[in-house]
């Protein structure tokens, strides 16, 4: 492996420095956008205990706020539980902004990194036609290890830029979609909670 990335030349380096930053993303993503960890499953329930019991406290709020990105939603739209239904909805859609944009953190990077390998790739294989040409110039044909050198790092910096770009461009299309699915979930759980507070859902239609 380390002799494969001498013959590719300097690009070698920006391609895997990008392998490695994409690498930390990919892990650093699949941990911070579990469902558990974004929309608990029982966090609406525990709401609608606290509203129902009247036991909904200023503390239990900040709580909310801290335990999770649906929990951050759900508390802002619980400050102003006593305010109008559509003051209700407007701060819950202007944390939901924030959040959102939480969600997505890195993956423009992603993004980028998999527009860009196969660019750096392209780019090391004219640079070693370069090469191949001037050896042919300078040397004419009769060298062959000259010649295969050029094309080895042409071919070597082309690899290894797809090979990067291609895992990435699937993790970033995956993770788009999971940030979809999610914000779609947290909208559910959020409309559910304005709709208990304003009395516009019964016990056994809230969850």
């Amino acid at each position: 492996m380390f002799e494969m990335i001498q013959h590719g030349g300097w690009l070698m380096l920006p391609i895997l420095v990008c392998s490695i930053i994409a690498l930390a993303i990919v892990a650093e993503r699949f941990w911070s956008l579990q469902a558990k960890k974004v929309t608990p499953s029982t966090l609406v329930a525990q709401v609608w205990q606290w509203h129902k019991s009247q036991t909904l406290t200023d503390e239990h709020i900040v709580a909310l706020g801290n335990n999770s990105p649906l929990g951050k939603i759900l508390a802002a739209g619980l400050i102003n539980r006593n305010h109008p239904r559509d003051i209700m909805k407007e701060s819950i859609e202007e944390v939901g902004h924030q959040v959102i944009h939480e969600l997505e953190r890195y993956l423009n990077t992603l993004g980028t990194i998999a527009s860009i390998t196969p660019l750096m790739g392209l780019l090391g294989t004219v640079i070693g036609m370069i090469k191949v040409f001037a050896a042919i110039t300078t040397q004419g044909v009769g060298n062959p290890t000259v010649l295969a050198g050029g094309i080895s790092e042409a071919l070597i910096t082309t690899a290894a830029g797809l090979s990067v770009a291609i895992p990435t461009l699937i993790f970033y299309r995956f993770f788009r979609g999971r940030v979809d699915e999610l914000v779609l979930k947290m909208e559910e759980e959020a409309l559910k909670i304005v709709d208990v507070m304003h009395g516009d859902r019964v016990q056994q239609e809230k969850i």
